[in-house]
C-alpha cells in the first residue's frame, strides 16, 4: 500500500503541491484546466468588425448586419439537423464517465482489465460521436462569432449615424457662425506648445462636448444632439491661459456643465474622429454658464480640487505626477517631463490605468488568493464585512472611482481591465481571466465602437493578455532559475508587457526604447505607495487640508523617485533605437522579440554569456563618452566648439574641459539639444547664454539644463517677446539657476576659453526693431582660435556693431558662426570685413523660409570662407586652430 501523496518523502507528488514550494505541499491545492479561449474568437471579431464599420456608409454597415444574421441562422439550423450524437449512447456516456467502463477496451477497475480505451476520461464529449461528425457546440460558437460581429458593426452604425444627423455637419461645411449651447462631456485641457518658427504656438484649450441647441446667424434656433470638439483660442489671458501655469476659468469647468458659446463650426480636423465637427470659439469673455454641473461631478470635482490644492506646495515632478498617477490630472505635467515618460514606456503611469483601480480595491479586499478564505485580509475583514456585502462595497467603489476620474473611454477601459485583474485578487483563478478579459473587451466595444481604433484601448488589452497570459509562465522560468518570487513576478511583468506592447508603441513614436523594461521594473516598487497616499490625500483634502498636505509630502517622495527614473532612462544616448512607423515595422519588430525572447530562453541557461551580453546591452544604453570615442570618434579630441544639428533653430557649445562647456543658444527642440550634449560628455555648465528670447533659441532650454549643473543663464536686455521671457524666468526659477543680463564691453573667462559681449549695448542705436537685432553677440577665443557668434543680428544691428567701439577685433576671425540662419539680410561689408575661414550656419531641412539664402552662402565662399550648414553636414565640431584648424561631422 503506497503513501499517501503530500507527505514528505513521497516522490510522486501532484505539480499542484510541488509547485508551492513547501515542505508539506499547498495549503489551499486548486488543479485548473487549460485556459477557457471561446469568447476570445466573438471578442476578435466584434473588435475588428467595430474598427472597419466606424464611419462606413450605412449601406456597408446594413450588408453585414444582414450577412452576419443570415449567417448566424444558417449555422443555428445546420446544427440542429446535424448528426452531432447518436441516440441511445447516453448511457454509454453515463457509464464511461462514472468509471465501470463499456465497451472494448474499458476497465473493470484497477488492476483488473486491459486499462482504460482511449475515450475514458472524456466524458461526454468523446462518447458516441458519429465518425466524421461536427460537434453541436462548434455550430453555436460560429453562430456566436457572426453574431457578435453583426451587432458590433450595428453599434459602430448608430454611432456614426450620431455623427451625420442634425444641422452639425451641414453648418460645418459652410463654416458657420452660431451661437450654441453645449454639454461639457470631457474635462478641459491644454493643447501642448508648440514651436512655430521663431515664436511659441498660442496655447489652445479644448474639451468634447455635445451640442445641445444651435441657434444661426437667421434667428433659427434647431434642437439636436451631436458630439463636437471645442477649441477656445488664446487671445488673452482673461479667457486661455497663454502660460501653462496660468489657471483659467476655462480650465475649472466640469464635466456636465452646459454653457452658450458663439463660435464657427468646422470640419473636423480629419476622418476617422468620433466627433461631427470643431467648434472654434474666439474673444476673450470668460464661459457663459446656463447649467451647474450634475451633483456627482460637483462632488467629484471637489475632490479633484482638494487634490490639486494638497499638492501646490510640493516639489515641482510630485505637484505634477500625483493628480496624474491618482485621477489622470496631467495638467501640470510639463512637454519635458511627458517627454521622458514617453522615451522609457511610462506613460501609462500619467494615465488611469487597471492598475490604480486593483491598488484600491486589493486594500479593501485584500491580497491576492485570500479575497474568499476565513483568513482573508483587507480593510473590509478588519472591518468585519461578510464577503457578499464586501463584494457590493467593491462594485461601489469602482462606479466611485469612475465618476472621480471621469467616465471618458480611457477610464472604462481601466475599470474593466482594472475589474480583470480583480478577478484574480478574489478567486486566484488564472483560467477564468482570459475569457473576463474577452467579455470586457466585448462588451466595451459595443458600447463604444470607436474604441476599437483607439491605440490606447490596443495598448491596455495587449498589457493585460500579457500579463494574464506570458508573465505567470515567464515568472515561473525565472524562479526556476532561482530569481527571487517577487522579483521574477515583476521583472517577468515588466519583459512580458513591454513585449506585445513594443510594436504598437513603434506605430506611434517610430522608436523602440531599450530602457523600457528596467524604468518599470524600478518604478513599480514606488507606484503602489504613491497611489495608495495620493488616494489617502484625495480623500483627506475636503475635510482635513493639513492631513491631506502631510499625506500628499509623504506621496511626493516615490513620485519623486518615479519622475527621476524617467528622467534618468531618458538621458541615457542609447535608450531608444529609430524604428519604421508603420504596420509592417511592427510586424518586423514582433518578430525581432520572438526571436529575442527564443535566443534569451538558451541564453539563460549559460550565465556567463549572459552576462557578456547583459553588459554589452548596458555599454550601448548609457554609452560612456570615453567608450564611445573609441568607438565612434565623436566627439573628437580637443574639439572647441560645436554646431548641435537641432532643426531649424540654434544651438551651439563651447569646450572648456573634463565635460564643462559654456552653451549658446538651446535650440526649439530639448530632446535634441539633450542628445547632442550627452553625445558631447557634457555634464557641468558654468554659464547659458540665449541670444534672444525667440522660439527656436530657447524652447530646447529644459533639454540643457536636465540632469546637468548649471552655474548661471545670461540673456538679452530685450524681453521680447514677452511668453518666452517668462518661459525662460519660470525655468531658471524651478531649478535655482540665477539670471543675468549680457551688456556690450562684458568679459568673462572659464578654464580655456575667454570672451566678449560685442552687442547689445545698455542703450542701442538705432533701437532694436525686433527681438533679432538684441541678439547677444560673442567674440570668443580658445587657446589660438578666435570664434564670432552673432546671434539673429539683421543688417540694421550688424552696421551698428562694425560702427562701435566694441568692434574692435573683428578682422579676420576663424570661424563665424552665420548670423540668423543664413538668411539673404546680412551685411555685405561686415562679412568682407570678419573674412571668416570657416563659416557655420544652422538651419533645418526644407524649412519654409529659405534658408540658407544662396546669396549669403555665395558671398560666404567669395570671401574663401568653407561653409557647412546642420541640415546637410548634421552635428559639426571644429578643432585646432590656426593651420591646424579642422571640422568633424557626425
Amino acid at each position: 500500500m503506497g503513501r499517501p501523496e503530500g507527505v514528505p518523502g513521497v516522490t510522486g507528488r501532484r505539480p499542484v503541491h510541488a509547485a508551492s514550494g513547501r515542505r508539506l505541499g499547498a495549503s489551499h491545492p486548486r488543479t485548473e484546466g487549460p485556459t477557457d479561449l471561446r469568447l476570445v474568437a466573438p471578442a476578435a471579431a466584434a473588435w475588428l468588425t467595430a474598427a472597419v464599420s466606424v464611419g462606413a456608409s450605412p449601406g456597408w454597415v446594413t450588408a453585414v448586419v444582414a450577412a452576419s444574421l443570415v449567417a448566424a441562422g444558417a449555422l443555428l439550423a445546420a446544427g440542429r439537423r446535424g448528426p452531432g450524437v447518436r441516440r441511445g449512447a447516453v448511457g454509454d456516456v453515463r457509464r464511461g464517465h462514472s468509471g465501470a467502463g463499456a465497451g472494448a477496451g474499458a476497465g473493470a477497475g484497477p488492476g483488473v482489465g486491459p486499462g482504460p480505451g482511449p475515450d475514458a476520461g472524456r466524458g461526454r464529449s468523446g462518447a458516441g460521436r458519429v465518425p466524421g461528425s461536427v460537434r453541436p457546440g462548434l455550430w453555436v460558437s460560429f453562430a456566436a462569432v457572426l453574431l457578435c460581429a453583426g451587432a458590433a458593426a450595428a453599434s459602430a452604425g448608430l454611432h456614426t449615424a450620431d455623427l451625420r444627423r442634425g444641422p452639425v455637419p451641414a453648418l460645418a461645411e459652410r463654416f458657420a457662425d452660431v451661437t450654441a449651447e453645449v454639454e461639457i462631456t470631457s474635462d478641459p485641457r491644454l493643447a501642448r506648445p508648440r514651436t512655430n518658427g521663431d515664436h511659441m504656438a498660442p496655447t489652445a484649450l479644448m474639451f468634447d462636448a455635445d451640442v445641445t441647441r444651435v441657434a444661426q446667424a437667421d434667428g433659427t434656433v434647431l434642437a439636436t444632439r451631436t458630439p463636437v470638439l471645442v477649441i477656445v483660442d488664446a487671445r488673452s489671458r482673461r479667457g486661455v491661459p497663454r502660460r501653462t501655469g496660468d489657471r483659467s476659468p476655462w480650465l475649472s469647468l466640469l464635466p456636465s456643465t452646459r454653457l452658450r458659446v458663439a463660435a464657427r463650426v468646422v470640419p473636423a480636423l480629419s476622418d476617422g474622429k468620433d466627433v461631427a465637427a470643431v467648434l472654434r470659439v474666439r474673444g476673450s469673455a470668460p464661459p457663459e454658464v446656463v447649467g451647474a454641473p450634475s451633483g456627482p461631478q460637483r462632488f467629484a470635482g471637489r475632490l479633484r480640487e482638494g487634490l490639486r490644492k494638497a499638492t501646490d506646495g510640493l516639489d515641482a515632478d510630485a505637484r505634477a505626477l500625483l493628480p496624474g498617477l491618482v485621477v489622470g490630472d496631467t495638467s501640470r505635467v510639463t512637454p519635458e517631463l511627458d517627454d521622458s515618460f514617453k522615451a522609457t514606456d511610462l506613460t501609462h503611469l500619467l494615465a488611469v490605468s487597471g492598475g490604480n483601480l486593483v491598488i484600491v480595491l486589493a486594500l479593501f479586499t485584500g491580497p491576492p488568493g485570500l479575497a474568499q478564505r476565513v483568513e482573508r485580509r483587507g480593510l473590509a475583514s478588519r472591518l468585519g464585512v461578510p464577503l457578499r456585502a464586501t463584494s457590493l462595497l467593491g462594485g461601489a467603489l469602482t462606479l466611485a472611482f469612475v465618476v472621480v476620474c471621469r467616465p471618458d473611454p480611457s477610464v472604462l477601459r481601466a475599470a474593466a481591465c482594472g475589474g480583470v485583474s480583480l478577478l484574480a485578487i478574489a478567486t486566484g483563478r488564472r483560467r477564468s481571466l482570459v475569457p473576463a478579459l474577452a467579455a470586457a473587451v466585448l462588451v466595451l466595444v459595443l458600447y463604444d465602437p470607436w474604441l476599437a481604433r483607439s491605440y490606447g484601448f490596443l495598448l491596455s488589452v495587449l498589457a493585460t493578455g500579457a500579463l494574464l497570459t506570458l508573465a505567470p509562465r515567464w515568472s515561473a522560468a525565472l524562479r526556476r532559475r532561482r530569481v527571487p518570487p517577487r522579483l521574477a513576478e515583476a521583472l517577468a511583468a515588466a519583459a512580458a508587457a513591454q513585449a506585445l506592447c513594443a510594436p504598437v508603441v513603434a506605430v506611434l513614436s517610430a522608436r523602440v526604447s531599450l530602457v523600457a523594461v528596467p524604468c518599470n521594473l524600478l518604478a513599480e516598487f514606488a507606484v503602489t505607495p504613491a497611489t495608495v497616499l495620493g488616494f489617502a490625500t484625495l480623500a483627506t483634502a475636503p475635510w482635513a487640508m493639513p492631513v491631506a498636505k502631510l499625506l500628499a509630502w509623504w506621496a511626493s517622495w516615490p513620485a519623486r523617485w518615479i519622475a527621476g527614473i524617467a528622467r534618468t532612462g531618458a538621458a541615457q544616448p542609447g535608450g531608444g533605437v529609430d524604428w519604421p512607423d508603420s504596420w509592417t515595422g511592427a510586424l518586423l519588430l514582433a518578430l525581432v522579440t520572438v526571436a529575442g525572447v527564443v535566443a534569451g530562453r538558451r541564453l539563460l541557461r549559460h550565465p556567463l554569456p549572459s552576462a557578456v551580453a547583459a553588459a554589452l546591452l548596458l555599454l550601448f544604453v548609457v554609452q560612456p563618452p570615453p567608450l564611445t570615442r573609441v568607438i565612434t570618434g565623436w566627439p573628437p579630441p580637443g574639439w572647441r566648439f560645436a554646431m548641435c544639428d537641432v532643426g531649424q533653430g540654434d544651438a551651439g557649445v563651447l569646450a572648456v574641459g573634463d565635460g564643462s562647456a559654456v552653451v549658446v543658444d538651446a535650440g526649439p527642440d530639448p530632446v535634441l539639444a539633450d542628445r547632442c550634449l550627452s553625445t558631447l560628455g557634457v555634464t557641468r555648465i558654468p554659464l547659458v547664454v540665449l541670444t534672444h528670447f525667440h522660439a527656436d533659441h530657447v524652447a530646447g532650454l529644459p533639454g540643457v539644463l536636465r540632469g546637468r549643473s548649471v552655474g548661471a543663464i545670461e540673456t538679452t536686455g530685450f524681453e521680447e517677446p514677452p511668453e518666452q521671457a517668462e518661459f525662460v524666468r519660470r525655468e531658471a526659477r524651478a531649478r535655482h539657476i540665477p539670471l543675468t543680463r549680457a551688456v556690450a564691453g562684458e568679459r568673462r573667462s572659464a578654464g580655456r576659453l575667454d570672451w566678449r559681449v560685442l552687442w547689445p549695448p545698455p542703450d542701442p542705436v538705432p533701437p532694436p526693431g525686433g527681438p533679432n537685432d538684441a541678439s547677444v553677440t560673442l567674440l570668443v577665443r580658445s587657446a589660438g582660435l578666435r570664434l564670432l557668434l552673432l546671434g539673429d543680428l539683421e543688417p540694421p544691428a550688424q552696421q551698428a556693431l562694425a560702427r562701435s567701439p566694441a568692434a574692435e577685433g573683428l578682422d579676420g576671425v576663424d570661424v563665424l558662426k552665420v548670423a540668423h540662419h543664413g538668411s539673404a539680410y546680412q551685411d555685405p561689408e561686415l562679412i568682407r570685413r570678419v573674412a571668416p575661414r570657416l563659416a557655420l550656419i544652422s538651419v533645418g531641412g526644407d524649412n519654409p523660409y529659405g534658408h540658407p539664402a544662396p546669396s549669403t552662402v555665395a558671398a560666404l565662399r567669395a570671401g574663401g570662407a568653407m561653409v557647412l550648414r546642420t541640415d546637410e553636414d548634421g552635428d559639426l565640431t571644429v578643432t585646432g586652430e590656426g593651420e591646424g584648424l579642422g571640422v568633424a561631422r557626425h
